[in-house]
């Protein structure tokens, strides 16, 4: 292991990064600072644009991108010069809710096609406890006739990158790592330290760095969803939720989480990795599911809100003009997987309501390919009965009152519904606004 990391550093043989999304490609560059990175993605369109110095993720920047040093490709035979692997493909739920392994099991099979004796395999991939001994190294053991152990090492080392985040980013967050035995732990620990300035944390066990990461994201879930049941309730009371979370975060140990939209490739599927190992082995959640429910629902539950009050002021639903201000899962970001404000979308179509959805993080193509939305600019938010502020983004946060109000149609009601509460409710109720947020 020892030679291995002394050929890495002086870029005699490669590390492969499998999977150039927005785990990957943060890996990539980072370790194309200090070694010699091939970066493999099966999507030729997105390796295209990253030959062209384009970065699809937001996160790095296109200047970034063209002078990393990354060698892209889509070529699987480039992976034949690596002896380190780092799998980051994505990890999503099927029907069901049941962990689909389909690019984590076919990532296996491809980088133990090519892979050599002495070689080291890291996932970061979040799955449930177990996937890496018993999905992944028997994979990678039948493709490459190689035995786990004397033959080649396997690590698991959790994703903990937050898109669109530019405070906690992949240097100065301490990173987990495992491996199937010391030496491979030692070795994890040592690559990753190249890169993390915070330093690393040696898990006892590969299941336990597998468990750490799906309980981190299960754990936010669980506190967001009890934000959102206390918004249902207290809208029931009549009571501004904003205000009691005002009043009861002057306690020295009062968590800070608010209601919201819980989407994204993380939080909203991480628990459902957890809940499904948990059935495997006998035991029925009871709390993490529950949780999962009631975010899963909020999308519905902030629709359903819209159109009752449109009835109540007697808006015509059929002609009416509806405007959506972001589609990324949070804001300042990009990334539209699992968002929740399609949920929004979908239940407002099911009453005859087509809203114009504006985003200007997201890329138009890719919002068309996955949920067939085609994305306005903001110029054409004009004669709005209402605005739906579903993801504040920082030019949406921004706008001033007599920029929303130039939004709506003239001498009639306006409806505003800021999903997250960024905006001061006083004001805007004080100069005609029917506001409402969770």
């Amino acid at each position: 292991m020892e030679r291995l990391f002394e050929n890495i550093k002086s870029r005699q043989t490669a590390i492969a990064v499998i999977g150039l999304g927005y785990v990957g490609l943060p890996i990539a560059v980072a370790f194309a600072q200090r070694t010699k990175v091939i970066g493999f993605d099966v999507n030729v369109r997105k390796v295209e644009g990253y030959l062209r110095g384009k970065d699809a993720t937001g996160d790095l920047g296109d200047e970034t991108i063209a002078n990393c040093g990354v060698e892209f490709t889509s070529d699987p035979e480039r992976l034949s010069e690596a002896d380190c692997f780092i799998v980051t493909v994505p990890t999503p739920v099927s029907s069901g809710n049941v962990p689909d392994l389909q690019f984590v099991r076919n990532a296996s099979k491809l980088v133990g096609s090519v892979m050599r004796r002495g070689a080291v395999v890291i996932y970061e991939s979040t799955v449930y406890p177990g996937v890496t001994d018993e999905v992944c190294v028997p994979l990678l053991e039948s493709e490459s006739g190689l035995v786990c152990g004397p033959d080649f090492k396997v690590g698991y080392s959790p994703e903990r990158i937050n898109p669109g985040d530019k405070q906690h980013r992949l240097e100065n967050i301490v990173k987990i790592v495992s491996g199937n035995d010391r030496e491979a732990v030692e070795f994890v620990a040592k690559l990753y330290e190249l890169i993390v300035h915070a330093g690393v944390h040696r898990a006892e066990s590969i299941k336990v760095a597998e468990a750490a990461k799906v309980i981190e994201n299960a754990q936010r879930d669980i506190n967001i969803a009890f934000m959102n049941e206390l918004s249902m309730l207290f809208h029931e009371m009549d009571i501004d939720t904003n205000a009691v979370l005002q009043a009861a975060g002057t306690k020295w140990n009062f968590l800070p989480f608010r209601p919201g939209l819980v989407g994204g490739h993380c939080i909203g599927i991480d628990p459902y990795y957890l809940t499904y190992k948990a059935e495997d082995a006998g035991y029925h959640s009871k709390i993490i599911l529950a949780g999962r429910h009631i975010n899963d629902g909020m999308g519905k539950y902030v629709a359903q809100n819209i159109i009752k009050r449109m009835v109540r002021l007697q808006v015509d639903l059929k002609h009416s003009r509806v405007g959506v201000l972001g589609l990324s899962f949070k804001e300042d970001c990009r990334d539209i997987r699992n968002s929740k404000v399609i949920d929004i979308i979908r239940e407002l179509e099911d009453y005859g309501i087509t809203p114009l959805v504006a985003d200007p993080f997201v890329d138009p193509q890719e919002a068309y390919e996955e949920y067939g939305i085609e994305l306005c600019e903001m110029d054409a938010m004009r004669e709005l009965d209402v605005m739906v502020l579903a993801v504040p983004h920082r030019d949406f946060a921004g706008l001033h009152l007599h920029e929303v109000e130039a939004m709506f149609r003239k001498d009639q009601a306006k409806l505003l519904f800021d999903v997250k509460g960024v905006y001061p409710r006083s004001r805007f109720e004080n100069n005609g606004f029917h506001y409402w947020s969770l």
